[in-house]
């Protein structure tokens, strides 16, 4: 299903600020070494992430989901000289392509990759987070969620790619699509946060937990 009309997708990407040419040439070399780099956030979704990070003042970011690195770069744009953003990755590949741009000012003072199981990385991660970021794999959302529940600070911001799943969450005909609709669910039955979700590109949800 395609949930924006594509000439109105591609003309408001039009008026989007571009990417930096550092997070363009990771978008090429990602492109050279995999097969699809669908999974890449996207101008738009990538922008939003990074004024998100400028707007609310996040000092500590939580990634799920590294892919190649184009959203955490895209965020770490955004955080302080003193900032941290600890992204989480399973797939030894994609750390081979996101690594040399990492260690690149001004990431390699700010990104920090652990690689393993995101379940049980991010409940020996001390202390909270001002914005956590989730895009990993879609049947553990629920999980994911509630994890971020708990290392979010009081009103900090909780974002979540792939909301829509290319619409399948309405008849929730696949695993992953009943597992992002229950998640889904649980946001907007979570009375301890306001969300907002929106028909960017596969669907995007912000969530800000009340203070």
């Amino acid at each position: 299903m395609e949930i924006t009309n594509k000439q109105i997708a591609d003309y408001t990407e039009s008026f989007t600020t571009e990417e930096p040419d550092i997070i363009k040439e990771l978008v090429k070399a990602s492109d050279e070494d995999l097969e699809y780099i669908d999974m890449l956030s996207g101008r738009q979704t990538g922008m939003l992430l990074k004024l998100l990070v400028a707007i609310s003042g996040a000092r500590r970011i939580l990634e799920v989901g590294t892919f190649t690195g184009y959203s955490a770069m895209m965020m770490a744009d955004a955080l302080p000289d003193d900032g941290e953003l600890i992204t989480c990755e399973m797939n030894e590949r994609y750390r081979k392509i996101s690594e040399p741009f990492f260690e690149r000012e001004p990431y390699c003072s700010k990104i920090r990759q652990k690689m393993g199981n995101a379940l049980e990385i991010i409940p020996k991660l001390d202390g909270t987070f001002d914005l956590i970021f989730l895009d990993a794999d879609k049947v553990n959302y629920p999980a994911y969620y509630r994890l971020a529940k708990e290392k979010i600070k009081p009103g900090g911001l909780i974002v979540v790619d792939n909301v829509l799943w290319g619409g399948d969450v309405l008849n929730q005909n696949n695993r992953k699509a009943e597992a992002i609709h229950k998640m889904n669910e649980i946001i907007r039955d979570d009375h301890e946060a306001e969300q907002l979700m929106l028909p960017l590109r596969d669907g995007v949800m912000i969530v800000k937990v009340k203070s």
